[in-house]
């Protein structure tokens, strides 16, 4: 017979094992879906002048409609740009769309089942989230889908107020491109994080009919981003399936993009955040770097004008979007139930 003493050791051990477990568990419980018409209903479509200086024009909800810019199929929401005009050198520029939710959310977990996102030369797509009460940069941004003419590997960032940098290395599977976060830093670079995988942006993700992508936002977590492609087998069931719960454990495995405040006080650069899905092309990021992608000889502004047949492909499709909300109601911590484990253990 074991000593009493290996017993209360084993004990011990057993209860921080299970402390451990528990708190590396991440619980969600379902707060929003948005599928299909849910888009129209409960979305603003913006028209605003594009802050970051596109060749863009962004169209209200019924021009959308009117000029077959979005719609629903079987559930599946879709916005795209124009592909049919010649666009007059007077105006704003294709159009196109920019949709931003009426709900804002903090502590959260975001999870896009993506079946096709805008590619081509001089587009600039994002999912993005903003602070709701602003002004930029205050509050902070999110960058979570985001890339430019031909890329194919997703950038994730952030953009903040100042004293905000990331540690680097960090634990994921991406490569930080920039480590401040600052706007007034490296012409609002921003900290950035360019994703392992080549079928995470554009033309390969499309051709793999799309995927997933799950952002969470945790004070004490951080933020993170997964991404899955489409036929992944290591994709989570909770994911795939659109469970009314989910729980973040080590199946999930190592994000692609993993941001975490050592040197950046959370609580002070961001805020509740709205969503935004916007397409818009040239401008200062696909804009700049329109000439060395491989996208021509002329002008990104001109190729955007001049060539409508080129965005044929410019479009989101959209299976579903959800918002999970912690189990505790925001505070960001999980229930801890070590003992529960314990008793299951040992009976």
């Amino acid at each position: 017979m074991l000593p009493r003493s290996f017993h209360s050791g084993l004990l011990t051990h057993l209860i921080l094992l299970a402390t451990a477990l528990v708190v590396s568990a991440q619980h969600y419980r379902i707060k929003d879906v948005f599928i299909g018409q849910d888009f129209f209903n409960s979305w603003t479509w913006e028209t605003l002048q594009d802050p970051t200086h596109g060749r863009v024009n962004y169209v209200d909800q019924a021009t959308a409609i009117s000029k077959n810019l979005s719609y629903v199929v079987d559930n599946q929401f879709v916005m795209r740009a124009d592909s049919s005009s010649v666009v007059s050198i007077n105006s704003r520029g294709r159009d196109s769309i920019r949709i931003k939710s009426n709900e804002a959310y903090g502590a959260a977990l975001m999870v896009l089942d993506l079946a096709h996102m805008p590619e081509g030369c001089a587009t600039w797509p994002a999912w993005w989230t903003l602070s709701a009460e602003g002004p930029w940069p205050v509050g902070g941004e999110i960058d979570i889908i985001e890339g430019v003419n031909l890329n194919s590997n997703n950038a994730a960032t952030l953009h903040t107020s100042s004293a905000c940098s990331m540690a680097d290395p960090r634990n994921h599977k991406g490569t930080a491109t920039s480590i401040d976060c600052d706007v007034a830093a490296n012409s609002n670079q921003g900290c950035g994080t360019k994703f392992s995988r080549d079928d995470s942006y554009g033309s390969k993700f499309n051709r793999g009919n799309g995927g997933w992508y799950v952002v969470q936002r945790d004070a004490a977590a951080g933020i993170k981003v997964w991404f899955w492609p489409r036929d992944d087998s290591s994709l989570p069931q909770s994911v795939r399936y659109g469970s009314p719960n989910i729980d973040i454990g080590p199946e999930w495995g190592m994000p692609e993009a993993s941001f975490t405040f050592e040197n950046c006080d959370y609580g002070a650069h961001f805020d509740a955040h709205q969503v935004l899905f916007d397409l818009t092309f040239c401008g200062d990021w696909a804009g700049s770097t329109f000439l060395s992608s491989g996208c021509g000889v002329v002008s990104c502004d001109e190729y955007v004008d001049k060539n409508p047949d080129k965005f044929q492909n410019a479009y989101w499709a959209i299976n579903s979007m959800r918002v999970y909300t912690p189990e505790d109601h925001g505070n960001g911590r999980p229930h801890m139930r070590p003992f529960d484990l314990v008793h299951d253990i040992f009976n």
